[in-house]
């Protein structure tokens, strides 16, 4: 049954009466069906050599001899000469339609033994004899449509297993193909569009008692009558056409009477003039199980109450494009058994009628219904009780339709499919400008909610969709207002599944402090595309752990994940992990955050088309283990290097990367190209025409394949001496800027390590058995609290200060004691500092006694502390001593900054240490 079905709704569906021949014929060719592609020479692949629309007049000789199929239709043949074909005695399939062949040579199913279709549609073939199809027993498929066929004797008596036939379009003056007993195995016969004027008795005489025939096509604008018994000789009949055979309302009468001796399941009277339809016109189909009946294009106005009365076992009605303009209660009486009503275009307003009306329990006869289609239809309004009845019902369109009470959808707008299992509605395109609350309350079983191309404009609080908690699909795309959201939009339809609000919402509905989408665990697929939202909540995806689909196209969310954005860039899709599909593009996106894309391993495609991305960081697509298709064209991408796409490209199906401005140097595009040699499991479609360099000027407007890797093997050493003369480079900077600013610290752990290790004194151990004190410290009084409180605290039991004020005998004369205390310490210690120099007594005797002793002694004892910075002249002018007369570790400095004070103590310290010998 469903098979039968569906030839007749190939048929129906293509227009043409001649589709059953190209269907078949692509099936066996290629098994599809695809728009021709200019060639310039025979196209052969597995054995079928495709030689179609090349002009030719001849079939060509070269071609391989085992093929089974040859194509030779659209060209410019004039006959087919059995010498051309016998090369290829394996051909099972011929095409020569749409040529000129005027004769079919007898002997060409000699030639050919194993040929099964034959296609000669569109020929100029005049005289058909029995010798013409003498040999071609084997025949499967005959099409002959439009030609000028004349039959004489018996054509088609040897197609002992001819099972699909064409003769339609020939102007064939009888329905009769023969007056003996033929075709025994025919199953589909086309005599539509010829010139017949009547079906006789005994027409299908050659076909008596055949069991095989199930699809008879009759259509024929000038067939006029049906003699009684015509349909006798095909009792196995299941499928009649009769589209544009002008009848009648009488002759459509006599048509279903005879039909009542046959098998007949699917009738198509399409175009038939059928204006109104009585209660006696289907009458004679009582007793058959027709369950199809097509009586669209008719332009019916009236049907009469009863009329389908007879059509007890009818599953689908048609009556599409039509102009009923009233049904009634007893419009559908009898067919219990209906499981699909088409009602497109069969209710409509015109310039010249009323608004078709509807009455109350029109369709409760109707109580099998599954679906019923009022697609682009006008009623005058939809009541409490305009779909009471329809117990079984699924599938309600009525998409594209004007229903005044559809413009404001209250709870009582649909109260009539209460008692309806109701699964999908179809409000698409119906005007609908307000949603009231409940107004699907009694839709219990609704799993899919169609909403798109509307007018509404309001805040949806949730309340729209009570009692909708089976609802799996909500679509409200493309709204010619715009719909703002709140944070319970979506709170009683938790299984939800598919969400489009597409080109619906106002630019700041999704800026909530708490998701509209929260608690939608189940959702799937969302799109929010085309609504130029330019401010997302992070939250916004929060609890979407089902969520696969994501749709944010045509938006404006660059500000988001720019650096610079305040409070940083907005982390929106941290919510749904689970995510397969991302679109993002046409969002004006100039960079991604590295954690943008963060944790999405399970993303198979990413779009970021259209956008203005430049350079990429390096981490962005790191998680991306898993895509499969990524699409970046029209960006501003110059550079693709491995550190952003080895991840994403790894295990890639599909990339489309096309104008994108090119950087064609060794740095920018080697990897790339290098990448696109090699691959093999990878498509990128218009590689050549559209991957182009924009720089360099050498390669300006040229394919990105064009450029020569190998330029690039003489840059190493260069590239190895950039690296090397940088790192060094690198590296002086950092030790000058480490010394400049650390190298106080660096000095200072380097004397703690060293003293540790050695000691702090490199004096021999007979140095310091002499004398009393490790320093005799002459400082100006003005010095003397510096003395106290910096020097005095570092005395311990191995280094002791002698101070003359502190340390003289008392009764001693000043001058003796001096010279006393300077001889019995091992260093001499100058606190240097402006007061000192000016201090005469300092200045004249203890500095000059000081020196006096060392030259004396020969020792190499003096350590300078400056407080202050002293120039040496003033120095030299006062102390009679030069910063170059001492080693450098006996010349110190008072640090300014408080943390350098250690390092000031360790270094005076080892100068006390340092011995006093004079240095070589």
């Amino acid at each position: 049954m469903q098979r039968r079905h569906w030839v007749f709704e190939a048929m129906r569906a293509a227009g043409s009466l001649l589709l059953p021949w190209a269907v078949i014929v692509c099936h066996f060719t290629t098994g599809h069906c695809a728009a021709s592609v200019k060639k310039t020479s025979c196209e052969v692949n597995n054995g079928r050599a495709d030689c179609s629309h090349l002009s030719l007049t001849a079939v060509p000789p070269n071609l391989p001899r085992n093929i089974t199929s040859l194509d030779m239709s659209h060209n410019r043949l004039g006959g087919i000469p059995s010498v051309s074909l016998k090369p290829y005695p394996d051909l099972i399939w011929l095409d020569v339609s749409f040529n000129s062949i005027t004769k079919l040579n007898a002997d060409l199913c000699q030639t050919l033994p194993l040929l099964q279709m034959l296609n000669m549609q569109h020929n100029e073939l005049h005289l058909l004899k029995k010798e013409d199809l003498n040999q071609c027993g084997n025949l499967i498929q005959l099409n002959m449509a439009s030609n000028r066929l004349k039959l004489q004797g018996e054509p088609f008596s040897a197609l002992q297993n001819l099972k699909y036939l064409d003769v339609s379009s020939n102007k064939l003056l009888s329905v009769k193909l023969g007056s003996q007993l033929q075709l025994p195995n025919l199953v589909n016969l086309s005599l539509a569009f010829n010139d017949f004027t009547a079906v006789k008795k005994d027409d299908f005489f050659f076909l008596n008692q055949s069991s095989f025939l199930q699809v008879l096509i009759l259509s024929s604008g000038s067939l006029k009558t049906l003699e009684p018994g015509c349909f006798k000789p095909i009792p196995g009949l299941r499928s009649l056409i009769m589209d544009g055979s002008n009848m009648g309302t009488e002759v459509i009468s006599k048509l279903c009477s005879e039909l009542s001796a046959t098998a007949i399941e699917i009738l198509s009277l399409r175009k038939m003039k059928l204006v109104t339809l009585t209660k006696p016109t289907f009458s004679g189909l009582q007793h058959t199980n027709l369950t199809f009946l097509d009586l669209s294009h008719n332009g019916l106005g009236k049907i009469e109450d009863g009329s389908f009365h007879w059509l007890s076992r009818l599953q689908t009605l048609v009556l599409a494009d039509n102009n009923i303009k009233h049904l009634t209660n007893g419009t559908f009486q009898g067919l219990g058994s209906l499981k699909k009503l088409q009602l497109t275009r069969a209710l409509v307003k015109s310039h010249t009628s009323a608004t078709p009306i509807i009455d109350d329990f029109s369709f409760q006869a109707l109580s099998g219904l599954e679906t019923l289609v009022l697609q682009n239809t006008a009623v005058r309004d939809i009541t409490e009780h305009t779909f009471t009845g329809l117990t079984s019902l699924r599938d309600l369109d009525m998409s594209w339709s004007s229903y005044i009470s559809l413009k404001n959808i209250t709870n009582k707008t649909l109260a009539s499919l209460a008692g309806s299992p109701l699964t999908k509605l179809n409000l698409e395109g119906t005007a609908i400008s307000q949603i009231n609350p409940g107004s699907f309350s009694a839709l219990r079983n609704l799993t899919t909610l169609l909403l798109d191309n509307n007018y509404i404009k309001q805040t949806l609080t949730g309340k729209e969709f009570e009692g909708l908690s089976q609802v799996q699909e909500i679509h409200m795309a493309n709204n010619h207002q715009t719909v703002n959201l709140s944070t319970t939009s979506f709170s009683y339809v938790p299984n939800l599944r598919v969400l489009t609000l597409g080109k619906s919402l106002r630019g700041t509905a999704l800026n909530l402090e708490t998701s509209p989408f929260r608690g939608l665990s189940k959702l799937t697929v969302l799109d929010l595309s085309n609504n130029n939202i330019a401010n997302i909540r992070e939250n916004i995806l929060e609890g979407l752990v089902n969520l696969k689909v994501l749709k944010l196209q045509h938006n404006n969310l660059a500000r988001l994940w720019k650096s610079a954005n305040l409070g940083g860039p907005v982390l929106f899709l941290k919510g749904a992990q689970s995510l397969q599909n991302l679109h993002l593009d046409s969002n004006g996106l100039d960079e991604i955050p590295v954690e943008a894309l963060k944790g999405l391993s399970n993303l198979t495609e990413l779009s970021l088309s259209e956008n203005l991305l430049n350079r990429l960081k390096y981490s962005v697509f790191n998680d991306l283990e898993s895509l499969k298709i990524l699409r970046l064209e029209k960006n501003l991408i110059t550079t693709v290097r491995p550190e952003v796409f080895e991840t994403p490209l790894s295990n890639l199906s599909l990339l489309v990367m096309n104008k994108n401005p090119f950087d064609c140097t060794c740095e920018s595009i080697l990897w790339f190209v290098t990448w696109l040699n090699n691959t093999n499991m990878t498509s990128v479609p218009e590689l050549r025409d559209q991957y182009k360099c924009n720089t360099p000027l050498t390669y300006f407007n040229c394919s990105i394949m064009d450029f020569d890797p190998l330029s690039c093997k003489d840059m190493t050493p260069f590239q190895a001496l950039y690296i090397l003369s940088s790192t060094a480079v690198l590296m002086l900077l950092v030790s000058a800027l480490l010394v400049r600013f650390h190298g106080w610290r660096i000095q200072f752990y380097w004397t703690i390590l060293i003293n540790r290790t050695l000691g702090f004194s490199d004096a021999r151990v007979e140095e310091g058995r002499g004398f009393e004190y490790d320093a005799y410290v002459i400082h100006a009084e003005e010095d003397a609290s510096w003395v106290e409180r910096r020097l005095l605290p570092l005395e311990n039991d191995k280094c002791k200060f002698c101070l003359q004020d502190r340390d003289s005998v008392p009764g001693t004369l000043k001058l003796e004691s001096i010279v006393d205390n300077m001889r019995n310490s091992r260093k001499i210690l100058f606190v240097i500092t402006e007061s000192l120099l000016r201090d005469s007594w300092c200045r004249r005797f203890k500095a000059h006694h000081a020196l006096h002793q060392v030259i004396e002694a020969s020792r190499d004892s003096v350590v300078l502390v400056f407080l202050q910075d002293v120039h040496d002249y003033k120095l030299s002018h006062s102390l009679f001593l030069r910063r170059g007369m001492l080693r450098p570790c006996c010349i110190l400095d008072w640090p300014v900054h408080k943390e350098r004070v250690p390092a000031f103590h360790q270094k005076l310290l080892i100068a006390l240490g340092m011995t006093n010998r004079l240095q070589d």
